[in-house]
């Protein structure tokens, strides 16, 4: 197994909030993967080239949550950033020629809403990298990359393995 698969597969050993994960599949440097309570789906990976050393692992991913009866949260994105942020700092994704305004807390970003996870999805399908930017704690700026080959192939596996229950 190569590198790349195991630091996708690695990646799997986040803790599942209860239940069991399950692997979905492993395409190029993105996998998809399961949790079965709660009911979760996503696509994951670590960055190519991180911001700097950080206590915890980096990773961007796609999520979906299905609700019973229909519904839910599909394609939402999350990202763990390598180092803390400044708590002033904007951060900005960027896909392609595309740049997206992330909420964020000290570690953590997310799309601020549903059309701009969608919006983020689709340029995800269209690109061949990512990468997050904003400032340190400290003040210096950062930016973890993304290569997204098998990006738009694990995001749907996920999604389909949400939508088959």
């Amino acid at each position: 197994m190569n590198r790349t698969r195991w630091a996708v597969l690695a990646l799997a050993a986040l803790p599942a909030v209860a239940g069991a994960r399950e692997t979905i599949g492993v395409f190029d440097r993105w996998g998809a993967f399961s949790d079965s309570a709660p009911r979760r789906c996503f696509a994951i990976a670590e960055p190519v080239s991180a911001g700097g050393a950080s206590r915890w692992r980096p990773f961007a991913s796609i999520a979906s949550w299905p609700r019973a009866g229909g519904g839910g949260t599909r394609h939402q994105l999350h990202v763990r950033l390598s180092r803390d942020r400044n708590p002033q700092a904007r951060v900005t994704l960027s896909v392609g020629e595309r740049r997206f305004d992330l909420t964020a807390t000290a570690a953590d970003a997310w799309a601020p809403d549903a059309r701009a996870d969608a919006a983020i999805v689709s340029a995800i399908r269209s690109s061949r990298s990512m990468s997050v930017e904003t400032l340190s704690r400290a003040g210096g700026p950062f930016a973890d990359v993304y290569a997204l080959k098998g990006a738009a192939t694990a995001i749907d596996a996920a999604a389909l393995a949400c939508l088959k229950g």
